[in-house]
């Protein structure tokens, strides 16, 4: 493999193959519980987005015992615990070390067909492009920090990074139709959707005004309430993007928000593509949309319409 998965897939028979992952970071909200269930969901994320499903799971813990509550940690621990136990992943071990900050997430294990493996690659002309979560983590967490972040939003962000793809992930595996799959995380939106083309002769269009959106993230943007990690994302990837001239600037930096527990951005065929959207909307994963398509050129580029 020549490029860069969600994951890493390792065949053991002809009808089974484990798909391993590994994630973990610093809190993005105040409150230790929910994040050790943020933590969790965006460590799972990676085994969805390649159409398996998650077994088993080992905490990474980082804490500084000498100068932080043990309480909180054990806030974390049930947090992410309460998180495996919706997801249906047992937890079998772990390791901790002292830092001086406190980070969490997992080294996950799950299974697949070998012939099911969705890869991030593969994507067609023609296809149609579903995401699945609104975009604006990055941007939230950042309002928070900054002690900006209305309320009402803080809880929007906070439900979407702590639902869960398995659903997403579960319909996909009905299906034979997916041309390719990934998740949308640090990379911000547009960062993980050109992972999806390097390389191939196709590129992608994008209908901006179709993408899901937290509400209320317009003004925080303008007024440069923006993590570092969407600045860095723009203008690593800038030269690989046109911007139409009926797309705002604010709109494109919510497009390379880092995301956290981000939704998947799936790729198949048109009429497939809407028969999926239906069938995601019907058991509540509502923010779902078709956001563009994959087009034969510009190649490697993405029009941001």
């Amino acid at each position: 493999m020549e490029h860069a998965e969600d994951a890493g897939v390792y065949r053991l028979r002809d009808d089974l193959a484990i798909i391993q992952t590994v994630d973990f970071f610093t809190p993005i909200v105040d409150d230790p519980y929910t994040f050790g269930r943020i933590a969790v969901t965006n460590a799972l994320s990676d085994i969805y987005a390649m159409g398996g499903r998650p077994l088993t799971a080992l905490n990474i813990v980082c804490f500084p015992i000498r100068k932080m509550d043990i309480g909180i940690l054990r806030d974390i621990l049930r947090g992410g615990l309460d998180q495996m136990r919706e997801a249906g992943v047992l937890l079998i071990g772990g390791h901790s070390v002292e830092d001086d900050e406190p980070k969490y997430g997992l080294s996950v294990t799950g299974v697949i067909h070998p012939d099911k493996v969705l890869f991030n690659r593969g994507a067609r002309p023609g296809d149609r492009l579903i995401l699945t979560k609104a975009l604006g983590t990055g941007i939230v967490s950042t309002a928070v920090k900054g002690g900006v972040a209305d309320p009402a939003l803080v809880e929007k962000a906070v439900v979407c990074m702590t639902t869960l793809n398995r659903e997403a992930a579960e319909l996909m595996a009905e299906r034979s139709d997916i041309h390719a799959c990934t998740d949308v995380t640090g990379f911000g939106f547009l960062g993980h959707a050109l992972e999806m083309i390097e390389g191939s002769e196709t590129g992608m269009r994008i209908r901006a005004a179709a993408v899901p959106i937290f509400p209320g993230i317009r003004p925080l943007v303008e007024d440069g309430v923006v993590p570092g990690g969407l600045i860095r994302n723009r203008k690593f990837r800038e030269n690989q993007i046109e911007i139409g001239p009926d797309c705002p600037d604010w709109l494109v930096d919510v497009l390379f928000d880092p995301q956290t527990a981000g939704g998947l951005l799936i790729a198949l065929p048109e009429a497939a593509a809407a028969d999926l959207l239906g069938r995601m909307h019907a058991v509540g994963i509502a923010e779902a949309a078709i956001v563009g398509e994959v087009i034969a050129a510009p190649k490697g580029k993405i029009r941001v319409e």
